[in-house]
Order: structure tokens, then sequence, then C-alpha cells
């Protein structure tokens, strides 16, 4: 393989928004924030919406999600198209 051509895997910590959950893993992604972990170490913070913790698929719970909601959301980041 040649050097220098893939990213660094480092220690990363995922919280899941819905499920109010963390969980540190490895990861190539990047980010600004930073948390202090159980282990007294500060790793790199990337928040997510939904993850197994959270996904139905995998906790056998189902939920109302709310579609208006959504799309109300999605205009206002965005902005409506014409």
């Amino acid at each position: 393989m040649r050097s220098g051509i893939h990213p660094v895997s480092r220690p990363v910590v995922f919280r899941d928004r819905a499920a109010d959950t963390a969980f540190l893993t490895t990861s190539t992604a990047l980010s600004a924030r930073t948390i202090e972990w159980v282990d007294g170490n500060t790793y790199p913070l990337i928040e997510v919406e939904i993850s197994s913790a959270s996904h139905p698929f995998y906790t056998g719970n189902t939920r109302v999600v709310d579609t208006a909601g959504r799309v109300e959301r999605f205009e206002r980041r965005y902005g409506r198209q014409s």
C-alpha cells in the first residue's frame, strides 16, 4: 500500500441525541468539539441524530416520526428552492 494516502483512524466519541447515549469507537471523522470521557481522556465528539441505541430496528420499539416537522426543519436549514 502507498503511504500517506489513507486518513488517520483515532478514538472518537459518538453521542446519540435521540437516546442520550454516547460510545467510544475509532473513526476517521473530524470534529472541532471535544468531550472528556469516563477514562479521563479527552476525545473528539461527533453528535448524531440516530444510532443503534435509538433506531427502531435495533431497539424493537416503534415511534411516531413527525414528518411535517422534519420538512420544516429541512426548509429552515436549506431554504425553499423554486
